[in-house]
C-alpha cells in the first residue's frame, strides 16, 4: 500500500507563484513514476507532469509546459510541483497520483495505482 499526501494549495492572485508538495509513504517498488493532475470544477481530471522516480525523467502537458516544473527528493520522499505565472484558469484540485511503471523515460500517466486526497489551488484575477 502506498499513500500519497499533498499539501501547498491555497488562494494566490494570478501571476503568483506556488508550490505543492506530494510525500510518499507506505511500500513503494523501485520503479515507479509520480505524477500530477488536476480536476477543475465542472471539468475531468487532466493529467499535467509526471516524473521517474529513478531518472527524474519529466513529461509535461502542452498546458503547463514552461510554467511548472514537477521535480522529486529522493531523501525526503517527496515530489514538488512549481507553478509559476498561475493564471485564473489553473484553478483546480490537484492530485498527486503514483504508477508503478518500469522505463526511465516520463510519459503521460493513466491507469493510477494510487491517488492522493487531492489539494485545491484556486487562482484570484
Amino acid at each position: 500500500q502506498v499513500q500519497l499526501s499533498e499539501s501547498g494549495g491555497r488562494l494566490v492572485q494570478a501571476g503568483a507563484s506556488l508550490r505543492l508538495s506530494c510525500a510518499v509513504s507506505g511500500r513503494t517498488f523501485s520503479t515507479f513514476h509520480l505524477g500530477w493532475f488536476r480536476q477543475a470544477p465542472g471539468k475531468e481530471r487532466e493529467f499535467i507532469a509526471s516524473i521517474v522516480w529513478s531518472s527524474r525523467s519529466t513529461y509535461y502537458a502542452d498546458s503547463v509546459k514552461g510554467r511548472f516544473t514537477i521535480s522529486r527528493d529522493i531523501a525526503e520522499e517527496t515530489t514538488y510541483l512549481q507553478m509559476n505565472s498561475l493564471k485564473p484558469e489553473d484553478t483546480a484540485v490537484y492530485y498527486c497520483a503514483y504508477k508503478f511503471k518500469v522505463g526511465v523515460v516520463a510519459t503521460p500517466l493513466v491507469d493510477i495505482d494510487y491517488w492522493g486526497k487531492g489539494t485545491l489551488v484556486t487562482v484570484s484575477s
